[in-house]
């Protein structure tokens, strides 16, 4: 089943019981962002009823030691099925982290009542396979004021804050943080090889991890400079250069997710609205570049905190611009994840 060819606002034939409206929600879920697209979840459903579990095994145990940013990627897809059960005409009833005894089952989402989505739940709805993590520059030009103002709402609307880097000085310095940060984790063997094990090779059949097919083989420089993570590791992956871009693109539109306190539910928050964003730009033709670097680096992340968010606690550093690249991710079948 295709979910994204669905009929809106109706049940398709495809998912006419719970049994199939379960399997539904986690094949749009799936295609939710992930940190190196571990994908760190599974799926269970009883009746009307489907469990976001988050997937220790697949957590980074060097660079995420307290499952901060694996519960951020459960975040974003937890907010994908309450979009999909949306799309169904269906309203989500969302229990978050609802038993003390099982911290890794993030949420358990419900479903009775039965209202047509709006056309703004549609439009998320067909973002969700376009959405693609952008690693380089932009184009240079202003994004429309109407939107960023949009982008502020959708994550104030999940319990987070999206802060927008106008200042000069603060998006140099935020930079310099990610450059100095990046520096420092590639100085970290351990870091290095966990990294390593989620960079397959081209030609790769394995459906998680960051293919070569989802970041230029040759890292682009912006100014000021955010550099990506070298997932290639001197092998020379990667997607070949369009052109010959002697001068640094833009950075584009600076911006740190924040949230007020750092509990378990505010990373699922985050995730939330981190997917929330995400989609919208996606609809209004923006692209994203995330980046994590300096938020694993505990001094780091405090000084982000302190200096650039007021004192709330910072969850993903993003920049959104336009651009005419493009890049090809894969995602785990629905049968791997939905037990």
């Amino acid at each position: 089943m295709n979910v994204f060819w669905a009929p809106s606002g109706e049940l398709p034939k495809e998912a006419s019981s719970p049994e199939e409206i379960a399997r539904f929600v986690v094949e749009a879920a799936v295609h939710a962002p992930s940190v190196h697209n571990t994908q760190p979840w599974w799926f269970s459903h009883s009746g009307s009823e489907i469990s976001v579990h988050a997937d220790v095994e697949r957590r980074l145990a060097v660079a995420d030691p307290n499952g901060r940013e694996m519960m951020i990627s459960c975040g974003a897809a937890l907010f994908t099925a309450r979009v999909a059960l949306r799309y169904l005409g269906l309203v989500p009833a969302v229990r978050l982290l609802p038993d003390p005894d099982l911290p890794n089952l993030v949420a358990r989402i419900g479903w009775r009542d039965h209202t047509p989505p709006v056309d703004y739940e549609r439009q998320l709805f067909t973002e969700i396979p376009r959405r693609r993590t952008h690693r380089g520059g932009f184009e240079d030009e202003p994004l429309p004021a109407s939107l960023l103002s949009a982008l502020r709402e959708e994550a104030a609307r999940e319990h987070a804050t999206l802060r927008i880097l106008g200042d000069d000085g603060q998006r140099a310095t935020l930079a310099a943080l990610v450059e100095a940060a990046d520096h420092a984790l590639r100085l970290d063997s351990a870091r290095v090889k966990e990294e390593s094990r989620w960079t397959p090779p081209p030609g790769s059949q394995r459906r998680d991890g960051v293919p070569a097919t989802a970041y230029p083989a040759r890292p682009e420089r912006t100014e000021p400079s955010f550099p990506s993570r070298d997932f290639a590791h001197g092998h020379g992956w990667g997607l070949p250069p369009g052109g010959e871009i002697a001068m640094p693109r833009s950075a584009g539109l600076v911006t740190v997710l924040s949230t007020a306190a750092d509990r378990p539910e505010d990373w699922v928050n985050a995730g939330e609205a981190l997917q929330r964003v995400l989609l919208l730009a996606s609809a209004s033709g923006v692209s994203a570049a995330l980046h994590s670097q300096p938020l694993e680096l505990v001094q780091l992340r405090d000084f982000i905190a302190e200096h650039l968010c007021g004192g709330a606690q910072p969850q993903m550093i993003m920049r959104f611009g336009t651009t005419g690249q493009s890049s090809v991710s894969v995602r785990r079948r629905v049968d791997e994840v939905l037990l």
